[in-house]
């Protein structure tokens, strides 16, 4: 919907993909992921997409790691960054959110990574929703009503094919349909979680009652209190109605 909407939107995987594999090997399958993530991002209307060096599986918050995304932000001139709550079953994930969290108000200080201009102003970091409840659960301070481009985001994830009908499914021991049309209604239907009451409150704050109720696909963030202050009238401006 960003990107729709004239955003400039850019995908950073901190990780390299090596390890997400059972048959192929680590050279090929950092490529392919690559390739994957160019397509997926291309299929958004996306138009950068990039992968960094990080290790899969091995990254850790380091110094490096964090000037590095000092750097990316900052380079990128972000006024939103979406990332992974702390809390999460991959430590990859774990660790991005740390790192990221960590450059946060960084981003702003001349003296840190002095090589690349500060930003004016410290960007609007958001968490993207997850299901874990410990140590504490995820919390909603926006959601949307993202059908209209529902379709559209499964062809993102229809473009990571190594992992969405190939890594995940054996990791999970699960048969994945061969012929395409099969295999885009097992990603729909396995993708597509039920809306729960606080998403639902928060859709209904944004949208009212009324069509709040009959929303079927939704999308929610949370605000990251390291970042910028955001009122909910910029909110609205970031994500339109």
């Amino acid at each position: 919907m960003l990107a729709l909407a004239g955003h400039a939107v850019k995908f950073l995987s901190v990780t390299n993909g090596q390890a997400g594999h059972h048959v192929h090997v680590a050279d090929a399958i950092v490529a392919i992921r690559k390739d994957e993530s160019r397509e997926a991002a291309s299929r958004l209307g996306i138009a950068e997409a990039e992968v960094l060096h990080y290790i899969d599986g091995a990254l850790l918050p380091t110094l490096d790691a964090r000037q590095e995304i000092v750097r990316q932000i900052r380079d990128w001139r972000a006024d939103v960054v979406l990332t992974h709550r702390p809390w999460d079953y991959h430590p990859d994930h774990r660790y991005t959110s740390q790192l990221v969290q960590d450059a946060a108000y960084l981003v702003i200080v001349p003296n840190i990574c002095p090589g690349t201009p500060p930003l004016a102003r410290n960007p609007i970091f958001l968490y993207l929703q997850d299901s874990f409840h410990q140590p504490a659960p995820f919390t909603p301070h926006i959601a949307m009503d993202i059908e209209d481009v529902w379709n559209r985001k499964l062809d993102a994830l229809d473009a990571h094919a190594s992992q969405f009908y190939e890594w995940l499914p054996w990791v999970e021991g699960v048969t994945v349909p061969s012929d395409p049309v099969g295999r885009r209604e097992w990603l729909s239907n396995t993708w597509t979680r039920a809306i729960d009451a606080c998403t639902r409150a928060a859709l209904t704050r944004r949208y009212g009652p009324d069509r709040a109720r009959n929303v079927r696909y939704a999308e929610a963030f949370e605000i990251c209190e390291y970042g910028r202050k955001v009122s909910s009238e910029e909110l609205d401006e970031i994500f339109p109605h």
